[in-house]
């Protein structure tokens, strides 16, 4: 019947797919002044195995596994607006400059839904059953969830901080030494209370 249908001019774009996006404007909830420099930042990629069973069930009657490959970025900010107001010490002749930062800190982990996907999903009858009646994002959510915990697992231990002290300290080298200073000094310590 299909290749009749396609043999037939006209009658193939017939029965065809149209998508419409009917989504209403984005509205501006709120915006936020920012003093944190992102000197680094990470891509990380996790694959998340999460199985899901039910007791005294088999996972063929009740249980799900679903396989994803979960993409993204960590960033890392040093955050300049709590410099104390004693943190940046400049001698007389304007040469010298002496500066104490808080550390660098990670941001949250922001998924790319271009690069995440489900490799697989299984599901037992009972689930299959009711994912016909209903539709349920909350297992999708589940392994976006665990995908960033993992990926800002990864990021703590990758020495992201670090480099973005190091760029930190870079950039304001330059700046500061393109306006006349010989020597700039920065120091990171915890952030002022």
């Amino acid at each position: 019947m299909g290749t009749r249908l396609s043999v037939l001019p006209g009658i193939g774009d017939f029965f065809g797919e149209k998508t419409q996006d009917r989504s209403g404007p984005a509205v501006l909830k709120s915006i936020q002044d920012m003093s944190s420099y992102e000197a680094a930042s990470g891509n990380f990629q996790v694959v998340v195995d999460l199985e899901k069973d039910a007791k005294f069930l088999p996972d063929a009657i009740r249980g799900t596994r679903t396989l994803y490959v979960g993409a993204g970025t960590v960033g890392a900010s040093v955050d300049l607006g709590k410099v104390a107001s004693d943190g940046v010490v400049i001698n007389k002749e304007r040469t010298t400059a002496d500066i104490r930062l808080p550390h660098a800190v990670l941001g949250k982990p922001a998924l790319d839904p271009d690069r995440s996907y489900a490799v697989s999903k299984q599901r037992g009858l009972l689930d299959r059953i009711g994912d016909f009646f209903s539709d349920n994002p909350s297992s999708e959510q589940a392994v976006n969830k665990l995908a960033a915990r993992h990926i800002g697992e990864a990021a703590k231990d990758s020495g992201l901080t670090a480099r973005a002290e190091k760029n930190t300290t870079n950039m304001l080298k330059g700046l500061l030494g393109s306006l006349g200073f010989d020597r700039v000094t920065v120091h990171y310590g915890p952030a002022p209370q």
